[in-house]
Formats: C-alpha cells, sequence, structure tokens
C-alpha cells in the first residue's frame, strides 16, 4: 500500500479514465436516443430509457464475475477481459436493426465495462485506506465528472456530422487508448503474494465476509438508493428538456453544467474530507440531498413544470449533494473490505447497481408531462438514506460506550 500521504497524478488520472468509459458509453448516448428510437422502429419513448438503465444491470452483474477474478488473477489482467467482451458488445450494438438485440448489447457492453469500473476502484483500495482513500476517490470521481460534461455534446456532434453508430465507434477508439495506456504505465496492484487461489467457494466466503460488516452493508443500500434515483435523471434528462421544455438544442449545455455541479462537489470533498471525515459529510450531505427534493415537492405538489431557471437551480443543488455523496459512500463501503477488496468492490457495486435499475425503471415510467416524480423519487430515497445514516451513528456510538 502506497504512503497515505503521497500519490501520483498519474495514477489518479488513469483511475478516472477507467471509470470513463462507463461515462462517456452512457452519457455520448443521450441526445442521440430519438435517432436510435426511430432507427430501431421505437415508438414508445419510455423505451428509449432502457438504452440507459439496462447498461447498468450489466454492470452490476459483470462486477460479481470479474471482482473475485481479478483477486485471483491480478487487477490489469480481468480488465482487458472486460474491455475485449465491450468491444464484443459494441459490434452487436452496431450491426443490429432489432431493439431487443440492442438491449442484450447493452447490457453485455455493461458487463465488460463492470471490469474497469469496479476494479479501479479496488486499486485504488489496494493503494489507500482511510479519510485518505476517500480523498483520492473525490479527485478520481472530479476527473471522471469532465466526460459527462463533455460527452452530450460529442455525442450530438457525431451525430450530425455522421451518425448514431459513430458514437459507439468513437468509445471503441477511446478505450483502446485507455487500455494501451494502463499496459504502459500501471504497475499491478495486487502482488501475487496478496492473491486469493481461485476456488468454488471462493464467491460464496467473500460474500459471507461482506455481510459481516454490517456497515459496509448499510452503505452500499444508501449508494443504491442514491445511485437508483440519480439513474432516473439520466435515463429521462433527454426527454425532460427536449419534449417538456423543448430545448433540445441546449440539452448538452444544461446537463453539462449540472455535470459541473456534481465537479465542484467532489473538488471540494477532496479538500474537506481529511479534516471532517467522510461519515460526518456523507451524513450532512444526505440530509442536504433529502431536504432539496422535500422543498421542490412541497413547492411544486400540483405537478406543473416551474421555469427551466427553477428546474436548473434545484438539479444543481440536488447533484452538489450527490457530489459529496458518492465518493464517500464507496469509500465507506470499502473500508473494512481491503482484506477482500476485489469480491468487496463487486458485491457493494452488484447490490448498489442492482437495486438502482428497478428504482429507475419504476420511477422513469411515471415522468411523461411533469418533473415531479423524479423529485418524489429523490425525496423518498434521500429520507431513506438518512434514516441508515441515523442507524450507523447510532448502533456505532452503542458500541463505543
Amino acid at each position: 500500500m502506497q504512503n497515505n500521504e503521497t500519490f501520483k497524478f498519474e495514477f489518479v488520472a488513469l483511475m478516472a479514465s477507467l471509470m470513463s468509459i462507463v461515462a462517456l458509453t452512457i452519457d455520448a448516448l443521450l441526445p442521440a436516443l430519438p435517432e436510435i428510437g426511430q432507427s430501431l422502429n421505437v415508438t414508445d419513448p419510455h423505451k428509449n430509457q432502457l438504452l440507459i438503465t439496462m447498461i447498468f444491470l450489466g454492470i452490476g452483474f459483470g462486477q460479481l464475475i470479474f471482482g473475485p477474478l481479478s483477486d485471483s488473477f491480478g487487477r490489469k489482467p480481468i480488465i482487458y477481459v472486460g474491455f475485449t467482451l465491450f468491444i464484443v458488445a459494441s459490434i452487436i450494438c452496431v450491426t443490429t436493426k432489432n431493439f431487443e438485440m440492442m438491449i442484450l448489447g447493452r447490457v453485455l457492453q455493461g458487463v465488460g465495462l463492470s471490469a474497469p469500473r469496479s476494479i479501479s476502484l479496488s486499486m485504488i483500495r489496494d493503494s489507500f485506506s482511510g479519510n485518505y482513500m476517500a480523498k483520492i476517490m473525490s479527485i478520481v470521481v472530479m476527473f471522471f465528472i469532465l466526460v459527462p460534461v463533455v460527452a452530450p455534446t460529442l455525442g450530438s456532434l457525431l451525430t450530425y456530422f455522421f451518425n448514431w453508430e459513430s458514437i459507439f465507434y468513437f468509445n471503441l477508439i477511446f478505450g483502446v487508448c485507455i487500455m494501451a495506456w494502463l499496459y504502459k504505465r500501471q504497475p499491478e496492484t495486487l502482488p501475487k503474494e496478496k492473491r486469493i487461489k481461485l476456488k468454488l467457494n471462493l464467491f460464496v466466503n467473500g460474500t459471507v465476509e461482506f455481510f459481516k460488516h454490517k456497515d459496509a452493508v448499510a452503505f452500499t443500500l444508501v449508494s443504491g438508493f442514491i445511485t437508483g434515483s440519480f439513474m432516473v435523471y439520466l435515463s429521462t434528462s433527454q426527454q425532460i428538456f427536449e419534449t417538456q421544455y423543448n430545448m433540445a438544442e441546449m440539452f448538452p449545455y444544461i446537463f453539462a453544467s449540472l455535470a459541473i455541479s456534481i465537479g465542484l462537489a467532489t473538488f471540494f470533498n477532496s479538500r474537506l474530507v481529511v479534516r471532517f471525515g467522510m461519515f460526518r459529510i456523507g451524513f450532512t450531505s444526505a440530509i442536504a440531498y433529502a431536504a432539496v427534493s422535500l422543498l421542490y415537492v412541497a413547492l411544486f405538489w400540483s405537478g406543473k413544470n416551474p421555469s427551466i431557471y427553477v428546474l436548473v437551480a434545484f438539479f444543481a443543488m440536488q447533484f452538489f449533494a450527490v457530489g459529496f455523496l458518492f465518493g464517500n459512500l464507496r469509500a465507506l463501503a470499502m473500508q473494512p473490505l481491503g482484506h477482500i477488496a476485489g469480491i468487496g468492490a463487486a458485491i457493494n457495486g452488484f447490490i448498489s447497481t442492482v437495486l438502482a435499475v428497478p428504482i429507475a425503471n419504476y420511477i422513469g415510467n411515471y415522468i411523461d408531462t411533469s418533473v415531479l416524480p423524479l423529485f418524489i423519487g429523490f425525496s423518498v430515497f434521500g429520507v431513506l438514506s438518512v434514516f441508515v445514516f441515523l442507524s450507523i451513528r447510532r448502533r456505532n456510538s452503542l458500541s463505543r460506550n
């Protein structure tokens, strides 16, 4: 493990880039959803949301495979295997004329991308611990957020000058460059003497060990709540801004400005987390997340959408809280799991993602003419998250007495 007072900028940038392949694959496609639906003869716009949410399903299940394997064979080889699957899945997506086959391709893309996404977290946990690990994760997320800032604009330009298939080709080229960078510059973070011998009961034992750590389970659930409600925004943002507000041309810029809100929060978190601690900041952010959404619901209970300026202001406040939550929740869940970082990251990612997908699909079906259902979802899961934090704080306080 590296000294917790030093880290290499290149390591942070590379980990962020590994995670960014996922963000690019999701966010660059958002402006092209209507064109893809039209190309595949989809008449229900709600079905287009599946092109976003189902990739998360693949990410959730893929982590169960690649996380344990990375504990046995090392981090880097398993990332290469996952990316190879991503290439195959991308070929399916650009060659099919069938919507169901496209969905399968997106699920398989998610399975493949789960390797760089989850194993990058394991590599961070291999190298750092404690609040400093939370700081590193915040910095990684901050760089990672730069991708959603530019991805929708990139997707719009590629679709305008070429076609929607070009988005998939660009993602492949970007991914190949990151894999080459990983191969040439990043040493393996899991030495052979610390690897776990691959056995049939490896995952079972890892799961049992994971559920022994109640804090890890609790923070994984909170991560699922926040990810699920945020995923609703990801899958419906194009529909909200282009259909409800008739602002198709402005969509990439609005999306980018809100991504910057998350990026600012992760930057501040990286500066504050060592001083105040990841639990305290995470708890405060969960309260803010719930409070902002409850305020919106109270003000606009009629279902009539506010002006675009008011909506963007509420989104910005909501996502500012999200920026503090994302890095800290993962770090809090991973903190007691250093001895099973690969399996731990896999189970954490699986539970939080698989919990998030049905949340996103269910709430997304209600977003037709109003943004209110989205904020009701934010409210429900924000309040649940606060209750989980309270129960953890109470249990830890009792255990110290």
